[in-house]
C-alpha cells in the first residue's frame, strides 16, 4: 500500500490536492529556500521542488512524496512573498500593465523505485493597469501577504488581470495538477483508479 505524502503546509497546495480525492498525508520539509549565485528561477524552483521531496524521505522511506517551489519574475527580477502591506502594494505597483512570469518546481520521490521525477511549470499574469486607490483596496481586504506576487488568483485577485496564459490554472495558485497528475499515473497512482492505495491522514 502506497503512502501519497505533499511535502508543504500550505492551505492553498492542500486544497489543491483534495480535488485529486486521493488521501494524503501533510509534513513539513525543512530546507533552505536560499537561492544559489547564478541560478535562474526555473533553476531554483526545481531544486527546491526536490530538495523538498526528498527531505520526508527518511520518514516516509515507501511513500510517493510530492514536493513543490514556486517563484514570480517581474521585469527580471525573481520577488518572493511580501510578508506586509506595505511590500504588497510595492510589489503590485511594479506589476502594474506588466507581464509577470510564475515558475514552479514540481517534483515526485518515489521511495519504492528511489527515483525523483521533475518538472517546471510555467504561467504568464498580464496585469492591467491599476490605480493606487485599487492596489491599497485590494492589499487591504484580502491580505495577500504569503502569496508570492502578492495576490490569490483563486479570489478577489482575479479583478487585477488583463489575462492569464498557461495550461493549468493550478500552476498560478502552487500546484500544478495536471502535470502531477501524469507524474502519478507513471508511478503506478492513477487518481482515477485508486483501490490498489491507501493513506490514512495522520495525527
Amino acid at each position: 500500500m502506497t503512502k501519497l505524502v505533499l511535502a508543504s503546509t500550505s492551505p492553498f497546495r492542500e486544497g489543491l490536492l483534495n480535488k485529486l480525492g486521493l488521501p494524503f498525508i501533510t509534513a513539513a520539509p525543512q530546507v533552505d529556500e536560499t537561492p544559489q549565485a547564478g541560478e535562474s528561477a526555473p533553476q531554483l524552483v526545481s531544486r527546491l521542488a526536490a530538495a523538498k521531496a526528498r527531505a520526508l524521505s527518511d520518514r516516509y522511506p515507501d511513500a510517493l512524496i510530492i514536493g513543490s517551489d514556486q517563484v514570480c519574475v517581474l521585469r527580471g527580477q525573481i520577488t518572493g512573498k511580501p510578508h506586509t502591506e506595505q511590500n504588497a502594494c510595492a510589489q503590485l505597483r511594479q506589476a502594474s500593465g506588466q507581464s509577470v512570469i510564475f515558475y514552479t518546481g514540481l517534483a515526485l520521490w518515489s521511495g519504492q523505485r528511489q527515483q525523483i521525477t521533475l518538472q517546471c511549470e510555467t504561467f504568464t499574469v498580464h496585469f492591467r493597469h491599476l490605480s493606487d486607490e485599487e492596489i491599497v483596496a485590494y492589499v487591504a481586504r484580502e491580505q495577500p501577504l504569503n502569496c508570492a506576487g502578492s495576490f490569490k488568483s483563486e479570489g478577489l485577485g482575479i479583478t487585477l488581470f488583463e489575462r492569464l496564459e498557461g495550461r493549468d490554472p493550478n500552476t498560478l495558485v502552487g500546484l500544478p495538477l495536471i502535470a502531477l497528475c501524469g507524474m502519478l499515473r507513471a508511478a503506478g497512482m492513477d487518481p482515477l483508479i485508486r483501490p490498489a492505495f491507501h493513506a490514512a491522514r495522520e495525527p
